[in-house]
C-alpha cells in the first residue's frame, strides 16, 4: 500500500496516530483519488460527460488499486504524482471513458485539493484535542480561581497572582487558536482552473463544474481558481503556527513549574531517563516545546512559496506540500499531548504558598510602598522599601522584621502584617478568571 510519512523511528514522538493518519501518503492518495471521482461525477451531472464514464471513472478510483510507493518513483518524471496516476486510472477503465479521466483539471488543481482535504480533515481532529485542552484549562481554573502563587517576570519573584489567572489566560489564548484556527478551515476551497485557469475545455460549463465538484467534496466553493493565490494556504499556517505557539507556552509554564525546586506542578505521567533511574521527565511538554521551536521555520516556509509566477508558478506550489502536512502532523501531536497533560495536571497548593513566601514577604513590597506613599510621597517611599528590602535579603530575615525595626516606617505592627498577606494582593485575578470562563462557556473557539 506504501509507505505513511510520519511512521518509523520518530514519527510517533512528534504527532499523533489519528491525525497522522488523516496526513499520511495513504490518506494523499485517497484523496488524489477522491478528487478525480469527484470530478466525474460533477461532470456528469452538469452533463459534460455521459453517466457511464463517470461511474466507471469512479469504480477505478479505489485505494486499495494503487501503490504510493510505485506512484512516488514515477512521480520524479512528472513534478508530481499525479500525471502516473491519471494513467493507471485510465488504464482500469473501458476505452471509451478514457477521454474523461481528468478531463479539464491539471496537476495542480488535483494537488492543491488534495491538500485541502487532508487539511480539512486534519484541522477537524486538532479542532477537537484543542477543545479537550480548553475544558481541562477552564477545570484548572474553576478549581483554583483562588488559590494563590507566585507570578515570576523576568524569570524573578514579581507579585502574588493565582493558579487560576494562570489557567485563565492559557484558556484564553487556546480559545482565540481554536476561533482562528476554525475560520481558516473554513476558508479551506476546492481547486479547479485547468490549464491556466481559465476552464477553456469546459466551455460556458466551467463554472457550473466548479460548484458541483464543491459540493461533492464538502470544500467551499471559491469565487475563482487561486492557483497563484495562496492567501487560504498563509491563513491556515497562521492558524497552525498561533495554535503551537499557544500550546507551546502552557508547555513551557509546566516545565518550569515541574523543576524540583520549584515543585508546583506535574504532568500525570512522566518519562524516565536512560542514564539516570531517578529522573520523571515533564516528557509530553518537552514535546510540545519542540513542536513550537520547529513551526516557525514551516510557516515561513509556506509563506515564502506565496510569491506564484503569471498563472501558474514554478515551484511555489510544490513547496508547500511537505511543510503543509508537516506543519498538521506537529499541531495534531502538541494538541493532542497538551490534552492529555492538562487532564491530568497535578497541582501543588501548598509548594505555591510555600513559594509565595521564599522571600521573606519581599514579594510584597509594591504594596508596603503604597502603604507608606500616603505619609512619605511615592519616591520617597519607594528608595525606602527598596534600601530595606535589601537589607532584609543581606541578613537572610523576613522583610516584616526589618520593616518593624526601622522608626522611619510609620507603620502600626497590624498594617505592616496585613500588607505583607500575599493573598489578600491578588488585584481583580478572580474577575479575570470569571470573564475568561465566561467567554469560554459562550463558545469561545467552537467550529
Amino acid at each position: 500500500m506504501g509507505s505513511t510519512r510520519f511512521g518509523g523511528l520518530l514519527g510517533p514522538v512528534s504527532g499523533d496516530a489519528e491525525v497522522d493518519a488523516a496526513l499520511d501518503d495513504r490518506a494523499l492518495l485517497a484523496a488524489l483519488l477522491r478528487f478525480e471521482a469527484a470530478l466525474a461525477r460533477a461532470q456528469a451531472r452538469v452533463g459534460v460527460l455521459p453517466a457511464d464514464a463517470a461511474e466507471a471513472i469512479v469504480a477505478a478510483c479505489v485505494p486499495d488499486h494503487y501503490d504510493a510507493d510505485d506512484l512516488g518513483r514515477r512521480a520524479a518524471g512528472t513534478g508530481a504524482p499525479v500525471a502516473p496516476l491519471t494513467r493507471d486510472i485510465g488504464a482500469r477503465v473501458p476505452e471509451d471513458a478514457r477521454r474523461w479521466v481528468h478531463f479539464g483539471a491539471t496537476t495542480q488543481d488535483v494537488m492543491d485539493t488534495a491538500l485541502m482535504l487532508l487539511a480539512h480533515r486534519a484541522t477537524g481532529l486538532v479542532g477537537r484535542r484543542l477543545a479537550a485542552a480548553a475544558d481541562a484549562c477552564a477545570e484548572l481554573a474553576r478549581r483554583h480561581r483562588d488559590t494563590p502563587m507566585v507570578a515570576r517576570t523576568v524569570g524573578q519573584h514579581a507579585l502574588p497572582t493565582t493558579f487560576g489567572l494562570k489557567a485563565a489566560g492559557w484558556l484564553a489564548a487556546l480559545d482565540v487558536a481554536r476561533a482562528r484556527l476554525a475560520a481558516a478551515r473554513a476558508r479551506l476551497a476546492v481547486q479547479f482552473g485547468g490549464a491556466a485557469g481559465t476552464l477553456a475545455a469546459l466551455g460556458e460549463q466551467g463554472t457550473a463544474v466548479l460548484a458541483a465538484l464543491a459540493e461533492e467534496l464538502g470544500l467551499a466553493a471559491p469565487s475563482l481558481p487561486w492557483h497563484t493565490d495562496r492567501t487560504r494556504v498563509h491563513e491556515l499556517a497562521g492558524a497552525l503556527g498561533s495554535t503551537v505557539a499557544a500550546l507551546g507556552k502552557i508547555a513551557t509554564d509546566v516545565v518550569l513549574g515541574s523543576q524540583q525546586e520549584v515543585g508546583e506542578l506535574a504532568e500525570p505521567t512522566g518519562g524516565g531517563s536512560s542514564a539516570m533511574p531517578h529522573k520523571r521527565n515533564p516528557i509530553a511538554s518537552v514535546r510540545v516545546i519542540a513542536a513550537a521551536r520547529r513551526t516557525p521555520g514551516l510557516v515561513a516556509t509556506l509563506l515564502a512559496a506565496g510569491l506564484p509566477e503569471n498563472e501558474r508558478a514554478t515551484g511555489s506550489w510544490h513547496a508547500e506540500w511537505e511543510p503543509l502536512r508537516d506543519l498538521l502532523h506537529l499541531t495534531g501531536g502538541a494538541a493532542g499531548r497538551t490534552a492529555e497533560v492538562l487532564a491530568g495536571l497535578r497541582v501543588h497548593p501548598d509548594r505555591m504558598r510555600a513559594n509565595l513566601d521564599l522571600t521573606g514577604g519581599a514579594i510584597l513590597a509594591e504594596r508596603v510602598t503604597g502603604r507608606l506613599a500616603d505619609t512619605l510621597g511615592r519616591a520617597a517611599a519607594h528608595d525606602l522599601v527598596a534600601e530595606l528590602a535589601r537589607t532584609a535579603a543581606e541578613r537572610g530575615v523576613p522583610l516584616r522584621e526589618v520593616l518593624l525595626a526601622d522608626d522611619r516606617v510609620n507603620l502600626a505592627k497590624a498594617d505592616v502584617d496585613a500588607a505583607l498577606d500575599p493573598t489578600t494582593y491578588l488585584g481583580s485575578t478572580g474577575a479575570f478568571v470569571d470573564r475568561a470562563l465566561d467567554e469560554h462557556r459562550r463558545g469561545g473557539g467552537d467550529e
